[in-house]
């Protein structure tokens, strides 16, 4: 069997390379940094860290259940001991031997069955053909960075170009947007900047990370309510603990809980209601250092920083051969390609409460659908129908999310997680039967 391709060593990568290793399908990982650990190593070039970033999910919501973190590990982890994780992670599972670092993937070519893949290190390209591709290069590196309405006469950043508060010294800081990053970064400017202001375009949810002392996330007993009621006991306990965004002078959302990803931070809020933050309409217009917002209000600022999230982003393949439509490629569970058997775009998957575990199992149903499909195994010819016919339809479990760019590949966790533990347990059915003479351990270990 031919070697299949892994693009990227962050979690999706790591766990992808461990998945098919373990099943006996060699495989070559690329990563354009030299170590792993993807966006949460903040000397990467292509990571979006910045230095008071934490996870916004508790540790044991979010880690590998076969590598729980040690006990001395925050609840919620800075990002330097989330790299130290994954080093350790790829250590335990011998995956450091399987990666090319500081190697640039520079295209993927459809060839026959197989992909003609280019890489670059060292300024040297070096193609090679491999029987299968799995891109797991993460979704949050690429801006998005909308165009203001008019000329401004300051600094402009997107948030992907932030690591220090020291930038925000003694300025006026316009942020536009407030999601997750954008929130962290509202309260590190309010420590150090002259004013601070927020923009936002429409409402958002709030919730805290602790109540009565423990995560917010892992509060969630063993019955798995329906849909609705969640929702709505969420909803209740923001209002609760926090209470309504109008309040702080933010719009009202005009929809429901987790219809989009909600804001876990309730510093942000803390700052408002002292004073410390402004909030602001959408913005109008940008007229040199004078921006006008909706309501006709008007500020001054020195530094704009855009917290607008980002975009998929996978250059060195041909949108063509990832069934793009609109905002996102269209594939089953969000992995599977229709037609292709052997490309798999892993991690383009988010969902409140989804972890590294959830994209563990999305990778390990991968490399069993390999494995059994080169065996000929029922279970994966069943599996291949079914992704031919189902590419279009979105496990969405009836979450009605926004028509956003940043929304567009959101799932709801329990029903993309029983779906994937269906084909799982199918695909282990008749695991004993498959031959296992088509496969062999990856021989060579890669330069580190």
């Amino acid at each position: 069997m031919k070697p299949f391709a892994v693009i990227g060593a962050g979690p999706m990568g790591l766990c992808s390379v461990r998945n098919l290793s373990k099943h006996g399908i060699p495989c070559v990982g690329f990563e354009i940094h030299s170590d792993v650990g993807g966006l949460w190593d903040i000397d990467s070039s292509t990571s979006t860290m910045y230095e008071s970033a934490h996870l916004i999910s508790s540790k044991k919501m979010t880690e590998f259940a076969e590598f729980p973190m040690g006990d001395d590990v925050a609840l919620f982890p800075h990002h330097s001991e989330l790299r130290e994780y994954f080093r350790a992670y790829a250590r335990e599972f011998d995956l450091y031997r399987h990666y090319e670092f500081e190697t640039e993937v520079v295209s993927c070519e459809r060839v026959g069955e197989d992909w003609q893949i280019t890489t670059r290190r060292n300024g040297e390209e070096q193609t090679r053909v491999f029987g299968g591709l799995l891109i797991a290069n993460g979704t949050l590196h690429h801006p998005n960075m909308p165009s203001l309405p008019g000329e401004f006469a300051g600094e402009l950043l997107h948030s992907c170009d932030y690591r220090d508060p020291a930038i925000f010294d003694d300025k006026r800081v316009l942020l536009v947007g407030c999601g997750n990053s954008g929130a962290d970064i509202a309260v590190d400017a309010a420590h150090r900047a002259k004013n601070v202001d927020i923009s936002l375009r429409r409402g958002y949810y709030f919730l805290p990370k602790f109540i009565g002392g423990k995560a917010t996330d892992a509060l969630g007993g063993r019955i798995k309510l329906p849909r609705f009621i969640q929702q709505r006991i969420s909803a209740a306990i923001s209002k609760l603990m926090l209470g309504t965004p109008e309040q702080y002078g933010l719009p009202k959302p005009d929809y429901k809980m987790f219809e989009s990803h909600p804001v876990i931070n309730s510093l942000i809020l803390h700052h408002i209601g002292h004073g410390d933050i402004k909030a602001r309409k959408d913005v109008a217009e940008v007229d040199g250092h004078k921006v006008t917002f909706t309501d006709g209000s008007t500020g001054e600022y020195d530094m704009i920083l855009m917290a607008t999230g980002y975009k998929l982003h996978y250059p060195f393949i041909d949108r063509a051969h990832l069934n793009w439509d609109e905002y996102a490629p269209r594939l089953y569970l969000n992995v599977f390609h229709p037609e292709y058997d052997n490309l798999f775009l892993m991690g383009m998957v988010e969902a409140a409460g989804l972890g590294w575990e959830g994209r563990n199992k999305q990778a390990e149903m991968v490399a069993l659908y390999i494995k059994q499909l080169a065996a000929g195994a029922g279970s994966a010819q069943k599996l291949r129908q079914t992704k031919l016919a189902q590419a279009g339809n979105r496990a969405d479990g009836g979450m009605n999310y926004l028509k956003l760019e940043r929304m567009a590949y959101y799932v709801h966790k329990d029903t993309y997680l029983k779906a994937l533990a269906g084909h799982t347990k199918d695909l282990l059915k008749d695991l004993p039967v498959a031959d296992t003479g088509h496969f062999s351990s990856n021989p060579a270990p890669a330069t580190r």
